[in-house]
């Protein structure tokens, strides 16, 4: 699963959607429902990507004891909510700058790069998502791609890591009885992945392979927000109801 995104342009997205991230939650109201996350406000949402940008960066310094528990309570008290979180994001920046090429820490995706080019794409993206979640507050409503500002060639990558990572592992809901094939293309970066689904986990493939049974297109930007259940602005062709299917069975969470 390898991207073709430097350290520095992840590094670069996750600064920038960082701090998109908390100008939107400084401009919705800190108990504002997150459209995007029904069980969540603001402040919830937040205090958990202050959490994770904290476990992040102490997993990538081999720290495997952090506290999450307590790193939530330490937002949840913080007497500035957004200095605490600005604080985490700009420490995760650091700690990513400055680890080693051949650092030694955990990953779970499947031929996941290596620990410090994983964690710098997966907090690019995990953050990128969560400023979503965050312009959601604010619009009070499931965004567009037009509502956000971000770079086609990234929501591309987001649109891989996705798809050649996270719907293959063995965890995967989205199952069919009658197996089909699933063409996922843009139609302004020339990216393409084709998907096989069955019984089992989910078989990405890059590229068009074979004759599909539905394509789902639409810009990088709009399939990166759809798929990963942010928006609703995939165009659909062929087999019907794949896309309500996905949008119910395919849940990422922390775990």
């Amino acid at each position: 699963m390898p991207t073709h995104l430097s350290l520095e342009q992840h590094l670069e997205a996750l600064v920038r959607s960082g701090t998109a991230l908390r100008e939107a939650a400084a401009t919705a109201e800190p108990d504002a429902r997150v459209p995007t996350c029904p069980a969540w406000d603001v402040t919830k949402l937040v205090v958990h990507q202050g959490m994770v940008h904290r476990w992040a960066a102490a997993n990538l310094r081999g720290e495997t004891d952090h506290d999450t528990v307590a790193s939530r309570a330490e937002g949840e008290a913080a007497a500035s909510l957004l200095g605490w979180y600005s604080h985490g994001l700009a420490a995760l920046a650091e700690t990513l700058q400055a680890a080693p090429e051949d650092a030694k820490a955990m990953v779970f995706l499947r031929d996941a790069p290596p620990p410090r080019r994983f964690w710098a794409r997966r907090q690019a993206h995990e953050t990128t998502i969560h400023s979503v979640d965050a312009i959601s507050a604010v619009c009070r409503r499931w965004p567009t791609a037009s509502d956000v500002d971000i770079d086609p060639v990234l929501a591309a990558d987001g649109i891989d890591e996705l798809l050649m990572g996270f719907v293959t592992r063995g965890k995967g809901r989205l199952h069919a009885d009658e197996p089909c094939t699933v063409l996922v293309r843009t139609d302004d970066t020339g990216d393409a992945w084709t998907l096989r689904i069955g019984e089992g986990p989910i078989v990405t493939t890059p590229g068009r392979t074979g004759r599909p049974e539905a394509v789902f297109s639409g810009t990088a930007v709009q399939l990166y927000l759809s798929l990963w259940n942010r928006a609703d602005e995939i165009t659909t062709d062929g087999r019907p109801g794949l896309v309500e299917q996905w949008r119910k069975q395919i849940r990422i969470r922390w775990s």
